[in-house]
């Protein structure tokens, strides 16, 4: 069981932890492949959706996963909610907390906001995102596909090519797979590596047939124009024949490898078409792992919630 009362990163999460999400979330996953979804573990309870950036994928998969779960959810945009009139987000908490919220699942763009929520929230905070920090139920999700299809973490060659100075993606990812065994490998133009991510265990390339070559799973980034200054590549047509993925390169990796991305994807950009419709491509599987691991995480920080009553 869980023993923490947030779910906010996964640079501190232990092997046991992952592995008990991904166990719960195949469990969830038997359950909607099963057409269940009105199970009962968060009866009663009631989950406030807080976003400060725009998103579909994961607003609407936390919304579905606390649905399913039998939560009564409350969806609060910022642009419409009293931070527009100068709110501090630990006000927002206490407001929230003084509603009786069980727990708050907030995207923000600001790296660590959820850590400070945590700390003055009763309610669980969730990540959802926050800025170029962390997003840990993506990596969770991606991490659950990989082992559904691999049978298993330990010793995969991960990767991960695309936009990583900007990605929380590729931040969970690499904190999370290497908890679990597995090796990540890293290549964008050298405009778009962050300082010091090698020292946490990534290792980068020089070359994209070096990360490829052999690669159990080819994961591509979006490029987040909407977080950079211009001037990190040339064009988008330049990067995307550096650095993209094609099926030219997507050869070099493993026969069985599998194609991923975060989403959205930039056809043409990070993978190409074809390479997006893939026979081996598991992003849309990605997507259904989502609400799965999102069940999971909640009702596992329940069950933290209810041990401590």
């Amino acid at each position: 069981m869980l023993k923490r009362k947030d779910l906010v990163g996964l640079i501190d999460a232990t092997k046991e932890e992952i592995t008990e999400i991904l166990d719960v979330a195949s469990q969830m996953k038997k359950h909607l492949k099963a057409g269940e979804k009105q199970l009962p573990y968060l009866k009663g309870k009631t989950a406030t959706i807080l976003f400060y950036e725009n998103s579909t994928r994961t607003r609407t998969s936390f919304e579905l996963a606390a649905k399913y779960l039998g939560a009564t959810v409350v969806n609060i945009s910022a642009s419409s909610s009293s931070v527009a009139k100068g709110e501090t987000l630990v006000d927002t908490g206490k407001t929230l907390d003084a509603q009786l919220n069980d727990f708050l699942i907030m995207r923000h763009p600001m790296g660590g906001a959820p850590y400070l929520l945590a700390q003055v929230a009763k309610a669980s905070v969730l990540n959802a995102g926050d800025g170029m920090n962390e997003h840990p139920t993506q990596a969770l999700l991606d991490m659950l596909t990989m082992r559904e299809y691999f049978g298993g973490l330990e010793g995969l060659k991960v990767a991960i090519v695309g936009d990583i100075k900007h990605s929380r993606v590729a931040k969970s990812n690499l904190f999370g797979l290497n908890a679990m065994g597995a090796k990540v490998y890293m290549y964008a133009p050298k405009t778009l590596i962050p300082k010091g991510i090698d020292k946490l265990g990534a290792t980068l390339c020089e070359s994209r047939e070096e990360a490829l070559k052999d690669a159990d799973v080819v994961m591509g980034l979006r490029i987040q124009l909407e977080r950079q200054q211009a001037g990190n590549f040339p064009s988008l047509n330049e990067y995307a024949e550096f650095y993209g993925v094609d099926g030219k390169a997507l050869k070099l990796a493993k026969p069985n490898a599998i194609v991923m991305h975060p989403g959205p994807v930039n056809r043409g950009v990070e993978l190409t078409g074809k390479v997006i419709d893939h026979e081996r491509s598991y992003i849309e599987e990605q997507v259904f792992s989502g609400i799965a691991v999102r069940m999971a995480s909640l009702k596992l920080l329940n069950d933290y919630r209810e041990l401590q009553k």
